[in-house]
């Protein structure tokens, strides 16, 4: 039994879904692992982690808008607002979605559905660089 661990640092341009797939899918690879688990760890309270359709860049879109519409930037709604108007929504987003994700590995990469792919789900209006903890333990 062996483990790994790596620091995935990724560029956003604003809110919306980075697709780290094939970053993942390398650094799996390349730790020689064929049977184990993966985990995903983001270290931030304003982005999150997503397995999410991979084929169709209307699903992005369509879930871009449902999130705009769950946990709007209203500045009447939200008490805190340190960085701005998208501060507290973005809290909420990460709370409503996973900052965490575990994803069985055979045959030496993660166990994907044929259109699943992993993304960083940016909620902040800004750019940001965000990072990731990618650790794996197996055989």
């Amino acid at each position: 039994m062996r483990q790994e661990l790596h620091r995935l640092h990724v560029g956003t341009h604003g809110k919306g879904l980075v697709s780290i797939t094939r970053a993942v899918l390398d650094w799996v690879a390349a730790t020689g692992i064929e049977t184990g688990l993966l985990t995903l760890w983001c270290r931030h309270t304003s982005a999150s982690l997503t397995v999410q359709e991979n084929a169709d860049p209307t699903v992005q879109e369509d879930i871009a808008r449902y999130f705009e519409a769950l946990v709007p930037e209203d500045p009447t709604r939200y008490i805190h607002d340190d960085e701005g108007p998208d501060d507290m929504p973005a809290h909420l987003r990460t709370m409503l979605t996973n900052t965490q994700l575990s994803i069985p590995v055979a045959d030496g990469r993660p166990v994907l559905g044929t259109w699943q792919g992993l993304y960083l789900f940016e909620h902040r209006r800004m750019a940001h660089r965000r990072e990731i903890i990618l650790h794996i333990i197996g055989s």
